[in-house]
Order: C-alpha cells, then structure tokens, then sequence
C-alpha cells in the first residue's frame, strides 16, 4: 500500500495495488475507488482528505494483511 497526499488540495491517493485503472465509481461524495482490469480496487482518491480521518483509517485497515500470533 502506498499513500500520497496533496497539502495544496487536501487530496489522499490510498494505492492499494500497482496496476493501472480501467474504471473509476464514485462511491461518496469527493470518494473514487479505482478499479484494476480485473474489477478489483487497486486505490481510492479523496478529496478533502483531512475530512475523512475515519473512512482513511478503515480503508487503511482492511488493506492490511492480519498478522498472525505468535
């Protein structure tokens, strides 16, 4: 997962896999996932990214692979 963040515009790109977009949907306002070839995410595009600390950190969180215990 790679994040990149805009100040100036206050824009979050959350990649979630390094392949290019064939579709985007708008899922909420100022939310875009993009889709890979295969239908599945491969990043998110917010706008107003500062706005949107709670929707960040969920996406964050189900991308992230479970740890297992030890």
């Amino acid at each position: 997962m790679k994040l990149s963040y805009d100040k100036a515009t206050d824009s979050l790109y959350i990649e979630l896999r390094p392949l290019p977009a064939r579709r985007t949907r708008e899922i909420e306002t100022d939310v875009m996932l993009d889709l890979g070839e295969d239908g599945e995410p491969v990043g998110y595009d917010l706008q107003h990214a500062s706005d949107k600390r709670d929707l960040i950190l969920s996406i964050v969180l189900a991308a992230e692979p479970e740890v297992a215990a030890e």
